[in-house]
């Protein structure tokens, strides 16, 4: 079949099963938006380029589906770094297409040109510089399986303008479906060393104080059911990072809720003191481990990663097990039943027991606020927990509402939690939420995001509006850049540079009216219920509620930065209690 490449490639991608993909066209992807029109894909049409990358992500988060971008050259592609960034550090499945000028232009500085595989290189998995029009149908089919095998993550394809445009014999393809890949030195190893699994087991079967530290490949693996198994099996706790709310029921007895910087006491606390750490898909990511050479210093550690890379690469493994978690686990599950099962457990009540003190000691608190001031926003968080559908699929932006929102929602399902987490991207949230609501229409998707954040990529909410997305949005205007001023008021003396805002500029009832949404606004704790009710009522439009929330309020417990774990500060209230 003669076709053209632009032609080619949307056959590409509809040979991939991609039914919508986020874009904004410009002058060297223009000839591919033409065959667009005759797609069965549904393009949503973004107001910038970042905006595109960061729904690709949502989607991807709420679907386990690779998530797709296309944008122009130039100015565009820069635009989608920082997407491409977050997927990268997140192990987010995402194919990004760019346009590029025509071929025989690149090197000379031509109008919207920029290097960008150059540029691009270190926050994708893998990307590529398309030179052949007939190239594009395995280009494509390479790039997805890139980007959803072995430790998932984005792939770019930037492809010169010349051989997609139809007025160019450059152009000129006969079509093909490829049916295999060439990737030389590309072949990852799902299945894990089985003696290594023995000597895992062995280990469990040996400790009196294990912690099961489950991380964001858990979810990537489709491991929660395996990991239930295997934690119910051996009657060990469990903690789930930032990465992993949802991969382990927060309802269950043995969760112990998100470790970290801004965990939850307990969850720190027993990692801490573990004498086996048992890691699932997670990176040791330093919010996590606080000071290295402090952390878990008691704890022997199984290790087990999709990526060779992360065995090692920050604490030394007694067992390093290079394999898909999901594989893996259920490998543990087999050889721990072959050594007795539950059976073969030594007696660690007296573990649980020093567990359920903590919990009992240490619980997350705030005071509550008073009819005459601003809203506590870990109140409107639980009120809104308690007030929307238990699979609610809620994306967060970047800084102290996302700490508030890990910690206070309660995570029961996997793939309900939408965040940015390696790399901390304000302005996340919005765009994110309609990428996960274009991928789960039948889910009531909240957006949880600062005003900080709101600022930074609100005009997304006139994507919503217009392609039909009907998310809602819980604003938490604190009026400041909260979690920077948070640091000020701790470690700068209280000497507050750059972070405040302003209350009432700009009127963000108004602005999200003006955006085609519905503006809501809370100032009193007895005004929360009602709207929020009222908010989950709409389900034709988007919704904004600006809740008006206290300036000083800050997350605790809290790890300062460079300090160990076991200098964790608890709100003010328990500071005074035997630890």
């Amino acid at each position: 079949m003669n076709m053209n490449g632009g032609q080619a490639l949307m056959k590409a991608l509809e040979n991939e099963g991609v039914d919508i993909l986020f874009g904004l066209p410009g002058g060297a992807i223009l000839p591919v938006y033409d065959p667009l029109i005759d797609s069965s894909i549904r393009h949503v049409l973004v107001r910038h380029e970042q905006g595109a990358g960061h729904m690709a992500e949502g989607f991807a988060h709420a679907t386990g589906r690779p998530g797709v971008a296309m944008v122009t050259s130039g100015p565009a592609a820069t635009n989608i770094v920082t997407p491409l960034c977050d997927a990268y550090m997140d192990s987010i499945p995402m194919v990004v297409v760019t346009g590029q000028v025509p071929y025989a232009a690149i090197g000379t500085d031509a109008f919207q040109e920029c290097d960008t595989t150059g540029i691009t290189m270190s926050v994708t998995k893998h990307n590529y510089l398309v030179t052949e029009a007939a190239d594009i149908p395995q280009v494509i089919h390479d790039a997805f399986h890139i980007a959803t095998t072995g430790r998932p993550g984005p792939v770019l394809v930037d492809i010169p303008k010349d051989i997609v445009d139809p007025n160019n014999p450059r152009s000129a393809m006969e079509w093909y479906t490829p049916d295999s890949h060439d990737l030389p030195g590309y072949r990852p190893n799902r299945a894990g060393d089985a003696e290594l699994v023995r000597q895992a087991a062995k280990l469990i079967c040996e400790a009196e104080r294990p912690v099961i530290y489950s991380g964001g490949g858990i979810l990537k693996a489709r491991a929660a059911e395996a990991l239930l198994e295997l934690a119910e099996l051996t009657g060990i706790p469990v903690v789930t990072t930032l990465m992993n709310r949802g991969g382990f029921p927060d309802d269950h007895p043995l969760c112990l809720g998100m470790p970290g910087m801004h965990g939850n006491y307990t969850a720190v606390t027993a990692m801490q003191e573990s004498d086996l750490l048992i890691a699932l898909g997670a990176r040791f990511d330093d919010r996590v481990t606080g000071k290295v050479a402090e952390f878990a210093p008691l704890a022997k550690i199984i290790h087990v990663d999709i990526d060779s890379a992360e065995l090692g690469k920050v604490r030394r493994p007694d067992v390093a097990i290079q394999g898909d978690c999901r594989l893996v686990i259920e490998d543990l599950v087999t050889a721990l039943g072959e050594l007795g099962g539950n059976e073969a457990q030594p007696d660690r009540n007296p573990w649980r027991s020093r567990i359920s003190g903590w919990q009992e000691r240490f619980p997350l608190t705030y005071e509550q606020s008073k009819d005459d001031e601003l809203l506590k926003p870990q109140y409107v968080l639980e009120q809104l927990r308690d007030a929307t559908p238990e699979d609610t699929i809620v994306a967060s932006g970047v800084g102290q509402h996302q700490m508030w929102t890990s910690q206070y929602w309660k995570f029961n399902h996997p793939y309900t939690w939408v965040n940015s987490g390696g790399l901390g991207t304000m302005g996340f949230a919005i765009p994110a939420a309609i990428g996960a609501k274009a991928g789960r229409p039948d889910r009531m998707v909240w957006a949880v995001d600062g005003d900080g954040c709101f600022q930074m990529t609100a005009q997304e909410l006139v994507t919503a509006a217009t392609e039909g997305f009907p998310i809602k949005v819980a604003l938490i205007n604190n009026a400041y850049l909260g979690m920077v001023r948070q640091w000020q008021e701790m470690f700068y003396e209280e000497r507050y540079s750059e972070v405040y805002l302003t209350r009432d500029v700009p009127d963000y009832k108004l602005w999200a009216e003006a955006l085609g949404c519905v503006g809501l606004r809370v100032e009193s704790p007895e005004e929360v219920g009602p709207v929020i009710a009222q908010a989950n009522e709409i389900d034709d439009q988007p919704v904004v509620v600006e809740f008006r929330c206290e300036a000083g309020e800050n997350v605790f417990p809290m790890v300062p930065a460079g300090m160990s774990n076991s200098d964790v500060v608890v709100d003010p209230s328990q500071q005074d209690r035997p630890r």
